[in-house]
């Protein structure tokens, strides 16, 4: 209304009439005019310090003025609601605080310390890959080439993938991070997915993975005086299952040192391994007790070596324990979806959390 009077005074002023005609319309504007800058005693403001002065401490100030915040926080939410002051930039909300219930707490850190743990084991498997590589001058330039081929870069990779996954949870439930979150849960499910079809697929393919072991068993023997590694893996192979060669002992015809046209006292011979009893007197290890033995008939060799193929022994290894094989597939896929629906909610929880306090803000 001030407003239109002051525009109508404007107009009138303006315009190309007598002045006389519109006295009282500017007498009115100044009389106005000069009651808003009267200082009316009820508007002054005391600036003089006394007792209720807030630079002066008094007794009972803290209880006082948190029950003023109280009624001022109670009036500012009742005017929200009711729609008053939005388009005043000045106006000041007070937000409730959202807190995450007992369970969410349970559910973060149990994340968090299954997470950490996984990935102190990433770092150790990754540690143990390049001791390996480092030990066995694996860096040096006449070996390079042949790096990929190394036992140990397994470890390496295994180490670094299981590293950066769990490292991504421990870091995104820790911090509440919901795009660390989503990739370590999406990671998981893809795991998951490998894992299922891998399981699948072995089980339907049965023979060819006989095959295909065969094949790696016979390349590890041609490889077994060249290869420190497959030389170690040969022969836990052979000594905890009791068993040489592949199919049977004869079978190590195929390395060059103990093929029987070979010259060196290796020909015809197999590895200490073998044999049934390679220490001599329960003390000294016998490397040479394997010496001959493919010239021996299988009557007399087996009182000297074991006559039986490792993948026969596999197979037999596999068949009594099966049911903890099972058991351990059962509860490590159990382990991965259970961390799946652990992170599915504490995200659920993190943006409802979020979506409440936007939803409050724009209030």
């Amino acid at each position: 209304m001030l407003t239109l009077r002051f525009i109508l005074a404007c107009f009138i002023l303006s315009s190309g009439q007598h002045r006389e005609d519109h006295l009282p319309v500017v007498d009115n504007m100044r009389r106005y005019m000069v009651i808003k800058r009267i200082p009316w005693p009820w508007l002054r403001r005391d600036t003089t310090q006394n007792e209720s002065s807030p630079l002066i401490p008094k007794e009972g100030s803290a209880k006082e003025d948190a029950e003023e915040l109280s009624h001022v926080t109670t009036d500012l939410q009742s005017e929200a609601n009711n729609g008053q002051d939005q388009g005043n930039p000045a106006f000041t909300r007070i937000h409730p605080r959202y807190r995450y219930s007992l369970m969410d707490y349970l559910l973060k850190y149990l994340l968090f310390l299954c997470n950490l743990l996984f990935t102190v084991l990433g770092l150790v498997v990754l540690g143990l890959g390049m001791w390996g590589l480092i030990s066995k001058e694996s860096f040096e330039q006449e070996k390079i080439s042949s790096i990929g081929t190394d036992p140990m870069l397994i470890l390496v990779t295994l180490g670094l993938l299981l590293t950066m996954l769990c490292l991504s949870g421990c870091v995104g439930a820790l911090r509440e991070n919901c795009c660390l979150l989503k990739l370590f849960s999406a990671a998981v499910l893809v795991l998951i997915t490998v894992q299922v079809l891998f399981a699948i697929l072995a089980y339907s393919m049965q023979d060819q993975i006989g095959g295909y072991l065969r094949s790696g068993m016979l390349a590890a023997m041609a490889g077994y005086q060249d290869d420190l590694d497959l030389r170690f893996i040969t022969d836990e192979i052979q000594s905890n299952l009791q068993c040489c060669g592949a199919d049977n002992y004869r079978d190590w015809e195929i390395n060059i040192y103990y093929n029987c046209s070979a010259p060196g006292v290796l020909a015809c011979g197999v590895p200490a391994t073998c044999c049934v009893d390679p220490l001599e007197n329960g003390t000294v290890w016998n490397s040479q007790c394997g010496v001959g033995a493919q010239l021996l008939d299988e009557f007399t060799a087996q009182s000297v070596i074991f006559l039986g193929g490792c993948l026969g022994g596999i197979s037999r290894w596999i068949e009594q324990h099966e049911g903890l094989i099972g058991t351990v597939a059962v509860v490590a896929i159990g382990v991965q979806i259970m961390t799946l629906f652990i992170t599915t909610r504490l995200l659920e929880s993190i943006q409802c959390t979020t979506t409440k306090l936007f939803k409050c803000c724009l209030l």
